[in-house]
């Protein structure tokens, strides 16, 4: 599953004001909540469903990227957003490093191998310095979009 199929392009956030673990998260919720993807009742869980798979292990997985995701029964299909944090956030990366970088992804619960792939695709991308390189400069919503759209070949 490609990123720009479950990548909420109303919800991308070009320069994150959060600067803790928990407030990424709850940012990045939100802005799927107002661009109509997440109802209101349903960010707390979401949340909270994040920050439970956060203390299994960071989903910081290094060189200035985190992939917070997490299964939930209150989506229909995946669904995301990405946001860059200009300033770098502690996010107990496995390097121990700030994380500039975020990929936040929501799956439905039944939906396993779909979530796998997305995130296999994710991690794909994520691993292209230049893409990151980019990404890390991006100051609009539609400069984040169009990234995503040229790493798969289809800007």
């Amino acid at each position: 599953m490609r990123m720009s199929e479950f990548v909420v392009r109303e919800a991308l956030i070009p320069n994150l004001t959060q600067t803790t673990k928990e407030g990424v998260i709850r940012e990045m919720v939100e802005a799927l909540k107002r661009s109509g993807h997440i109802k209101a009742n349903q960010v707390e869980p979401l949340v909270k469903a994040l920050l439970k798979r956060e203390q299994l292990g960071s989903t910081g997985i290094g060189h200035g990227v985190a992939i917070p995701h997490t299964k939930h029964e209150s989506v229909q299909r995946p669904i995301g957003t990405v946001a860059v944090s200009h300033a770098g956030v502690d996010f107990q990366s496995i390097d121990n490093e700030p994380v500039y970088i975020f990929v936040l992804l929501i799956s439905p619960v039944d939906r396993t191998g779909e979530h796998l792939r997305a995130l296999e695709n994710v991690t794909r991308n994520l691993r292209n310095e230049t893409f990151c390189r980019f990404l890390r400069q991006a100051t609009t919503a539609e400069e984040i979009w169009e990234l995503i759209l040229e790493s798969e070949g289809s800007a």
